[in-house]
């Protein structure tokens, strides 16, 4: 059964860094793009990263370029998500989500398939 479960989310505060886990189980998991999604209370779903299970190639949206950079370690089948200069408005549940497919490809902030859990993030002073 496939699995993703998501570790490392907490309370920071704003300028802060943390890094989350997501760690697969289940399937193949150097088959799979993953993605990290988060949530806000009244606000939609953004897909703010995605690691291609191949080329290792990454993606970012533009709110988290240059202070997120995402990582993927196939022997332990998890991906990280490390964030840095964290701010207030980026409070948040924080999902990982895997895609049946290897490539992120164009439409990867959208929607995955498979979905953890997710982890709360809390920016605040």
């Amino acid at each position: 059964q496939l699995q993703l479960v998501e570790s490392g989310g907490g309370l920071v505060q704003p300028g802060g860094s943390l890094r989350l886990s997501c760690a697969a189980s289940g399937f193949s998991f150097d088959y799979y793009a993953i993605g990290w999604f988060r949530q806000a209370p009244g606000k939609e779903r953004e897909g703010i990263s995605c690691s291609s299970s191949i080329t290792g190639s990454t993606n970012y949206a533009d709110s988290v370029k240059g202070r997120f950079t995402i990582s993927r370690d196939n022997r332990k089948n998890t991906v990280y998500l490390q964030m840095n200069s964290l701010k207030t408005e980026e409070t948040a549940v924080y999902y990982c989500a895997a895609y049946r497919r290897r490539a992120c490809g164009s439409s990867w902030y959208r929607e995955g398939d498979y979905w953890g859990q997710g982890t709360q993030v809390t920016v605040s002073s």
